[in-house]
């Protein structure tokens, strides 16, 4: 046998096969050329299996320019490669392989099986990675399932009354500058506590806690949602953060509604404001349900307010017996109301200043506290110089003290607290009560608005001697 050449491999076709044969040894096999009829040129290794038959395995095609083929050198050097498998090679330990082609076979197999093995481990690598949300993705999923506000099956709201505006404002002042970016799976308790630190340390300990338990509630979100594994602040208590929240009972004397009525003129609110804080006294609302009151629920012949559940903190509707002192403040508040860019009348009984909406709850309580800030130094940048415009003898109050101060009132004027839970719209406590005693006490609560609006006309005129006379049968039962 010869050794194949470049040469021969460029040999003209002539119309039949001609095989160029190469010995790669005694018992090695042999390197094969062939040149077809058609001028196909291949190589190949020929060897005899173990049951004594002759096989022929391909190397390749020919190309003597190495580029989309092997040369014949590279192709020798497969050959002998092969040849050395074929016959073993007892200085590495390695036994013969007379079964060349389901060896190479196996190997594709193996080969084959390999590579599904990584790619599958890529994609769980990647499916892991793509499961690592970080502390913003996984606040974005759950407001948008458990905060957005919505209405359920039974018809009752669903979510938050803010679609979670409040918590979202706290997460981005908080939570979302220091781990928005981190993935929650990383996250530790540590890290957490650190966010929870700050506000507690500025005082705001009440912030540290509604921030607690948001936490709380988006962390067992991610849990049930096999995003984390557990929520690492379960074991956290309020205790540890912001503290024991205790009942706020502030609530205006009579001699402290007569001095902030002395007060108001001076404290610079703007006519709205002034009689929000008349109305919230005389109504015992909410302070959102009176800032998001509309002109559509307001009976001035009637003498009500209907709050629709959509706008109450409880979905309980209520309709308010409006007093003579009550109406009057409507009365003024309806000639100052305005009309939008359309030309059509606002709806809204306290409109916000570009006539889009109703006027954020929380400017109206930043007006009450910004003027009772004369013992906290210099006042706020951009906020009204009036910082003790608004100061009582009795300490900081609130527009939650004034829906307060309206319950004591009542109860002081005679009236019994079942009456007054229902002036409140507060939800009656006993299951088997709320279920069978649908009666709201509609002509009850009409008087007791009666007595307190009487009260407060005095109070808020110097002539509330008069005012304390009560019927004994408002006090029914």
């Amino acid at each position: 046998m010869a050794t194949i050449t470049t040469a021969a491999m460029n040999t003209t076709a002539d119309g039949r096969d001609n095989w160029l044969t190469e010995s790669l040894g005694r018992g090695g096999g042999a390197f094969v050329g062939r040149i077809t009829p058609a001028g196909d040129r291949t190589f190949l290794y020929r060897y005899t299996d173990e049951n004594g038959r002759r096989c022929s395995l391909k190397i390749g095609d020919y190309d003597p320019q190495g580029r989309t083929g092997l040369t014949v050198a590279k192709a020798r050097q497969v050959a002998v490669k092969w040849s050395a498998l074929y016959r073993g090679d007892a200085t590495h330990g390695i036994a013969p392989v007379h079964d060349l082609k389901g060896y190479f076979e196996r190997q594709r197999r193996d080969e084959q099986a390999r590579a599904r093995a990584e790619e599958e481990a890529r994609q769980q690598a990647e499916l892991a990675e793509s499961r690592r949300l970080t502390v913003r993705q996984v606040f974005e999923r759950w407001a948008a399932v458990n905060l957005q506000s919505g209405v359920g099956a039974d018809g009752k709201r669903t979510g938050r009354k803010d679609g979670g505006e409040y918590t979202r404002r706290q997460f981005e002042r908080y939570l979302f500058p220091t781990l928005g970016h981190v993935a929650v799976a990383d996250v530790r308790k540590a890290d957490l506590m650190t966010v929870l630190d700050v506000p507690k340390a500025a005082g705001k300990l009440r912030t540290a806690n509604v921030l607690l338990t948001d936490l709380k509630q988006m962390l067992r979100y991610a849990v049930h949602r096999e995003i984390v594994d557990r929520n690492v602040l379960d074991t956290v208590e309020k205790r540890a953060v912001g503290g024991r929240e205790t009942e706020r009972d502030r609530w205006l004397t009579d001699a402290e509604i007569r001095q902030l009525v002395q007060k108001l003129p001076g404290a610079r609110m703007g006519a709205r404001s002034e009689i929000a804080i008349a109305l919230i006294l005389a109504t015992a609302c909410r302070v959102g349900e009176l800032m998001n009151a509309r002109w559509e629920h307001v009976n001035l012949d009637a003498a009500t307010w209907h709050i629709p559940p959509e706008q109450s903190k409880n979905e309980r509707d209520h309709t308010i017996h409006l007093s003579a002192f009550a109406i009057e403040r409507f009365k003024t508040l309806h000639t100052m109301r305005e009309r939008g860019t359309d030309g059509e009348l606002l709806p809204w009984v306290f409109p916000n200043r570009s006539g889009t909406g109703a006027v954020c709850i929380k400017s109206f309580g930043k007006q009450l506290a910004d003027r009772q800030r004369a013992d906290e130094g210099q006042r706020l940048s951009r906020r009204t110089l009036n910082t003790d415009s608004l100061s009582l003898s009795g300490g900081h109050w609130t527009a939650h003290d004034l829906r307060r101060t309206a319950a004591t009132i009542m109860g002081r004027l005679g009236f019994s607290a079942d009456v007054i839970d229902e002036c409140l719209n507060h939800i009656i406590q006993s299951r088997v009560t709320r279920v069978y005693v649908r009666d709201r006490r509609e002509a009850d609560q009409a008087r007791a608005f009666d007595a307190l609006g009487q009260h407060l006309e005095g109070l808020f005129t110097g002539a509330d001697g008069a005012s304390n006379v009560v019927p004994m049968q408002r006090a029914a039962a």
